[in-house]
C-alpha cells in the first residue's frame, strides 16, 4: 500500500490526478482538505501497489520510465 498526498491549486485538479492513480492501481476513497489560504486542495488516497495494470495500460509508460528527482531522500515536510 502507498499513501499518496496530492496538493493542487483546485479541487478539480486534485480529483483528476486521483482519477489517474485509480486507473493504475486499486485505491480507497479519497479524502480532501483545504491546502492553505490561496484556495488550494490537499487530497489523500491510499493505493494498492501490489496490483498493477497490464503493461500496455494507458498510464504505464510514464509510470514505468519515471524516476524520482529526490533519489530516496524525504521531502522537507516528511518524517
Amino acid at each position: 500500500m502507498a499513501e499518496v498526498r496530492i496538493v493542487a491549486a483546485s479541487p478539480e485538479a486534485a480529483r483528476r490526478v486521483a482519477e489517474v492513480l485509480r486507473h493504475c492501481f486499486p485505491a480507497t476513497e479519497q479524502r480532501s482538505y483545504p491546502a492553505g489560504h490561496d484556495g488550494g486542495t490537499r487530497l489523500h488516497i491510499t493505493v494498492d501497489t501490489t496490483h498493477t495494470p497490464e503493461p500496455n495500460a494507458t498510464a504505464a509508460p510514464w509510470l514505468v520510465t519515471s524516476e524520482s528527482v529526490a533519489r530516496d531522500r524525504p521531502h522537507t515536510d516528511e518524517v
